[in-house]
């Protein structure tokens, strides 16, 4: 068995592990634990009663925070010449074609979100061993691939975010910072939430919301009662 280390220790002392918190004690007990010298960031994991091997089980969605993610988001355009002004406009960080490309062939990776346009896709293609393994290929569905790359931009610049339940049935999401005010955290995490719950396969038999759990960056995890924020 892993050390315990000081400040994890320290943080188990202020909370009980064993209790089931409502979403809004969880947020003010998990700013209580967090002893980063950095502003941590503010996490949820959500079980869901689907199998994610399944087709009809996948769950996959955007939602855009309404208080941001606290986060400066890196944004690559891939874009033709006649979007790049709207690009620029909108807020991107990068902007252009060929040349970045050839940057990212090159193992070239310093942004966070790549928006592009149907027609490109053929030419990121090849990008898949690259962008794949990072999560920052384009994808329709996560409205990354778009005619629209101003509001593209615009969107994942005030706080858009896309999720997908991993091979576990788990949605992990950064709702935003622990500085944040916890009213701030309660409207992003409910946001989420209740896009999630939209998003229920109609596949899915049983307890949707499984367990939901809080932390901050290596802080212990907080659970939640999912009633607190929905009905099953």
């Amino acid at each position: 068995m892993a050390k315990l280390t000081k400040k994890r220790k320290e943080a188990l002392q202020k909370f009980d592990k064993d209790t089931v918190y409502s979403l809004a004690e969880a947020i003010s007990v998990v700013k209580n634990i967090s002893n980063t010298k950095f502003d941590s960031s503010f996490d949820l994991d959500i079980r869901l009663g689907v199998d994610p091997r399944k087709a009809n089980q996948m769950v996959r969605g955007i939602v855009t925070l309404p208080h941001g993610t606290g986060k400066t988001v890196k944004v690559l355009a891939l874009c033709t010449p006649d979007k790049e002004e709207e690009a620029k406009n909108a807020g991107a960080d990068y902007y252009g074609l060929d040349e970045y490309i050839e940057k990212i062939k090159g193992g070239w990776t310093d942004i966070d979100v790549i928006i592009t346009m149907p027609s490109v896709m053929p030419k990121i293609g090849a990008l898949g061993r690259v962008l794949g393994p990072r999560g920052l290929m384009p994808n329709p569905k996560a409205g990354t691939v778009t005619m629209d790359i101003g509001k593209a931009v615009e969107d994942v610049k005030a706080g858009k975010i896309d999720f997908k339940v991993d091979r576990y049935g788990i949605v992990h999401a950064s709702i935003g910072k622990v500085s944040f005010d916890d009213n701030k955290l309660l409207d992003n995490a409910q946001e989420l939430i209740q896009t999630i719950i939209k998003l229920k396969p109609t596949s899915a038999r049983g307890t949707y919301i499984k367990s939901i759990y809080a932390s901050s960056s290596m802080s212990p995890s907080v659970q939640i009662e999912p009633k607190s924020v929905t009905t099953n």
